[in-house]
């Protein structure tokens, strides 16, 4: 591809980007974002890493914005920044799906060795890139774009601006009345709302559809050796999960009920968790058996069940995504048979705190005879009771 060609590509992004007045909470830490190192956003499809990439080359001339995937199959991308940097001065290429360049972790280290430029790049294949991160050591630094936060959707859609609240602060009930005044919006943020392509999309979850199918036919088969009917197998394996109730989903069910073998079972949860589709919680403790409670990233969920009967398992989706997006390590609670057990364990709080996840009615029963300092009920519930707390104030943590 030529340079004119390029420089009129950069040109029409830049323009596109104008459409965008508001930008993810992630914007400012890229702006703020200095040093030697690479930096890579890795996130899955419709969450806007696209539009990250294009506001940021707005705000800076040297800038110069290249879609992998615009690139024919004999360009050299080498070359293309090369004389970009050289002859035309930008400093600053931001890659985006970087991961539908032949050989994308050797381009970046080449480039970090080599010229003097800062690289930003995108990917929706975190298999992928996770694996550049280790191989490219010290060079690049990966930050995660998730779907919206219960706080940044109301941002987005209505204009509401609350601050972030430490997971210590919802403990001790240290919020605004804002905050709580705030969780009429949380069922339609839990139906959808937490896709950012649902703002401009009228039917998102036909769009959700399309990106499952494009992970499985295409994301997984570029990083992971697979035979066509492991695709099948990997498509009724998220239908299951998303059919079922949460409790006892691990790698021995999984491998009982879809007929294949632990190993697989494993290599597929791991699979799907690296492309944005699931989540795995592994158990407190060390004399337990180390399979992950495997739940799903919301609302996918909802592609399986309808929304009142899909409620139990969406909310400790909803849980788990809430902890993750704030970088808060967490642990699952095994239980003994017939014993009755709290779903969670926090460990980042001062002190150990232990969570029950569930509906309106849901109560403290869980917690007798369990020796933690402290015990914690959120409930999918508009107001605060004594030990129980409304279930969208975790949606304030980022």
């Amino acid at each position: 591809m030529s340079i004119n060609r390029l420089l009129e590509l950069h040109d029409l992004a830049k323009q596109e980007s104008r459409k965008y007045d508001r930008k993810r909470f992630l914007f400012p830490i890229l702006m703020r974002d200095t040093g030697k190192h690479f930096t890579g956003i890795v996130g899955a499809r419709g969450t806007g890493k696209t539009v990250l990439l294009r506001q940021y080359a707005l705000e800076h001339d040297d800038a110069f914005y290249l879609s992998a995937d615009t690139l024919d199959q004999d360009d050299d991308a080498w070359g293309l920044i090369r004389k970009l940097n050289q002859h035309y001065k930008f400093r600053r290429f931001l890659l985006d799906e970087v991961h539908f360049l032949p050989d994308p972790t050797a381009l970046l280290k080449r480039l970090y060795d080599f010229i003097d430029v800062r690289i930003m790049f995108s990917s929706s294949v975190a298999l992928a890139m996770q694996a550049s991160a280790h191989d490219l050591s010290r060079r690049v630094r990966l930050m995660n774009l998730h779907g919206f936060s219960f706080r940044e959707y109301l941002a987005f859609t209505q204009g509401i601006s609350l601050p972030a609240l430490e997971l210590e602060q919802i403990a001790e009930g240290q919020w605004e009345p804002d905050h709580l005044r705030a969780g009429r919006f949380f069922d339609d943020y839990l139906q959808g709302g937490i896709l950012p392509f649902s703002l401009e999309e009228p039917e998102p979850f036909d769009f959700l559809e399309s990106i499952l199918e494009k992970v499985i036919t295409r994301d997984i088969p570029s990083v992971v050796r697979l035979v066509v009917d492991e695709l099948e197998a990997i498509r009724r394996l998220l239908r299951f999960v998303g059919r079922s109730a949460v409790d006892g989903i691990n790698y021995s069910s999984l491998s009982r009920n879809l007929g294949i073998t632990k190993y697989k079972a494993e290599q597929y949860v791991d699979c799907l968790e690296k492309a944005f589709l699931l989540h795995q919680v592994f158990p407190a403790g060390t004399n337990v058996l180390r399979e992950p409670k495997v739940l799903m990233t919301p609302p996918n969920r909802l592609l399986y069940r309808d929304f009142e009967d899909a409620k139990g398992g969406l909310r400790e989706d909803y849980f788990v995504e809430a902890m993750k997006q704030a970088g808060i390590r967490f642990q699952y609670l095994k239980s003994t048979r017939g014993a009755k057990t709290p779903d969670y364990l926090i460990e980042d709080a001062p002190t150990k705190l232990a969570v029950e996840i569930g509906g309106p009615s849901k109560g403290r029963q869980q917690f007798k005879g369990v020796q933690i300092d402290r015990k914690i009920v959120f409930r999918h519930s508009p107001a605060p009771e004594k030990g129980r707390l409304p279930l969208f104030l975790l949606g304030y943590l980022t």
